[in-house]
């Protein structure tokens, strides 16, 4: 599945390279690389093998019995969650990343029922911090919330510690490895852009002191 998907992001030209001029995450981290998800709103084709993908993984890795409503964050997981939760016939709500400060000052939107089984359907994973952000905003509605579906993954092991603290179960359709094995194949990157990428992942916050000027 993951070079599958790993061919679907390239094709649509989801991923970025820049090692001169990096991309900056929410995080903070500098990144030589960039996924922008939110381009397969634009590719129906490719976008339904994104979610053929996502209905196999509920059903035979999460179990539709142990969810009952699908949950995308704001922005980029709000389409993934509408696709997902139709196909499936499931109720759906999405996420703010914070609450409006007004109203019901409530961070989710939609009707989320005291002790509902949420699963998260997100684009991407870096550090895991957007993640527990839709977590706790999930659990302070009264929603639980015990596995998270990604399209991507960078791979970070502490992201996935963190969520494990937490008892989230994470699921992902591909990761970095499969990007950049599959893009150097197709050439879709450059040999010196892998290498590059490669550097980065060993030790982000070392490879971006060289940018402080961002």
């Amino acid at each position: 599945m993951k070079d599958k998907i790993s061919e679907i992001l390239l094709k649509i030209n989801a991923f970025t390279v820049n090692t001169k001029e990096p991309f900056k995450f929410v995080s903070g981290i500098l990144s030589p690389i960039y996924l922008d998800c939110r381009r397969l709103i634009s590719f129906p084709k490719e976008r339904k093998v994104i979610i053929d993908n996502a209905v196999k993984i509920v059903k035979n890795d999460i179990g539709l019995e142990n969810i009952d409503i699908i949950a995308g964050g704001e922005t980029a997981g709000i389409p993934l969650a509408s696709w997902l939760s139709d196909r499936l016939n499931m109720p759906m709500i999405y996420v703010r990343k914070e609450s409006k400060g007004y109203g019901k000052q409530k961070q989710t939107e939609g009707v989320l029922k005291p002790g509902q089984r949420v699963l998260l359907f997100e684009d991407m994973m870096s550090t895991g911090g957007s993640k527990i952000n839709f977590f706790e905003g999930i659990k302070n509605d009264g929603g639980v919330m015990k596995h998270c579906l990604v399209i991507y993954e960078y791979g970070y092991e502490d992201a996935r510690k963190e969520l494990d603290t937490r008892g989230i179960k994470l699921h992902s359709m591909s990761d970095l490895d499969s990007v950049l094995k599959i893009g150097k194949k197709i050439g879709y990157f450059k040999d010196e852009e892998v290498e590059e990428v490669k550097e980065w992942f060993k030790d982000p916050n070392k490879w971006g002191e060289k940018f402080k000027k961002f």
